[in-house]
């Protein structure tokens, strides 16, 4: 049967991928906190294979919080204990060819055969982090992995709305594909979702040295924030690009 998810692409900025998805995922109550940064700044830390994507001049660094559930293999169950968890993403953005996506500098994970399933089949920087998330309106969420640490609550303050095309929060947010390189070769990983239900949000962050572990310093202003209460994302296996 064809997944009625496929059926919803005209949003995309580039058709879905030929092959089969093998993975779904939910992804929950996500803070996107958006820093604009120098490229000078980004540009020895991202393979030289790929292209900067720059707004007005700018690279953006990304700190997302979030927790996923229903993480599974296409065709098959999920289990409570292997498929909920945490996540905290570090990322910016990037293009190769003609096609916009993420690449991540860290991706922090409170599962360890989640760690070790991605790390493995993907080739990204995945770790084990001690992770805690409660609450709902507002989310309180806490990660740390040595001198990685982020400590926040953050909660959404507007209705839910797509991002309009060619806002910031439309580059921003609706990217359908990851990229890593390895041995000097391009890989390309695509996502599929419907549009990003976003809202505006607040956040009160205690602590947040993910950037700076990354070798990132983010500047001394408030981030640009969204919220996503949820969403359904189908996973593609990486392929050379």
């Amino acid at each position: 049967m064809v997944d009625p998810l496929l059926a919803l692409s005209d949003h995309r900025p580039f058709p879905l991928p030929g092959g089969p998805w093998v993975m779904e995922q939910k992804w929950h109550d996500l803070l996107f906190a958006h820093w604009a940064v120098e490229p000078a700044q980004v540009r020895p830390l991202v393979p030289p294979q790929l292209e900067l994507d720059l707004r007005d001049g700018k690279a953006w660094l990304a700190v997302t919080p979030f927790w996923m559930s229903g993480v599974k293999p296409r065709g098959l169950p999920s289990l409570p204990w292997l498929s909920r968890f945490p996540e905290l993403n570090v990322r910016t953005y990037v293009r190769y060819g003609d096609k916009p996506g993420v690449f991540f500098f860290s991706l922090d994970c409170a599962r360890l055969p989640a760690v070790w399933g991605a790390r493995i089949g993907y080739g990204l920087p995945y770790f084990h982090a001690a992770m805690q998330v409660k609450g709902t309106n507002p989310i309180q969420y806490r990660s740390r992995r040595g001198g990685a640490v982020f400590e926040g609550v953050y909660r959404p303050v507007s209705p839910a709305a797509p991002a309009l095309p060619g806002s910031l929060e439309h580059f921003l947010t609706e990217r359908y594909c990851l990229y890593t390189v390895k041995a000097g070769k391009v890989y390309r990983a695509h996502i599929h979702h419907a549009p990003w239900p976003l809202q505006r949000a607040q956040a009160d962050i205690a602590r947040n040295t993910m950037a700076a572990a990354a070798g990132i310093l983010l500047p001394d202003e408030p981030p640009h924030l969204l919220f996503a209460r949820e969403l359904r994302v189908l996973v593609w296996l990486p392929e050379r690009a």
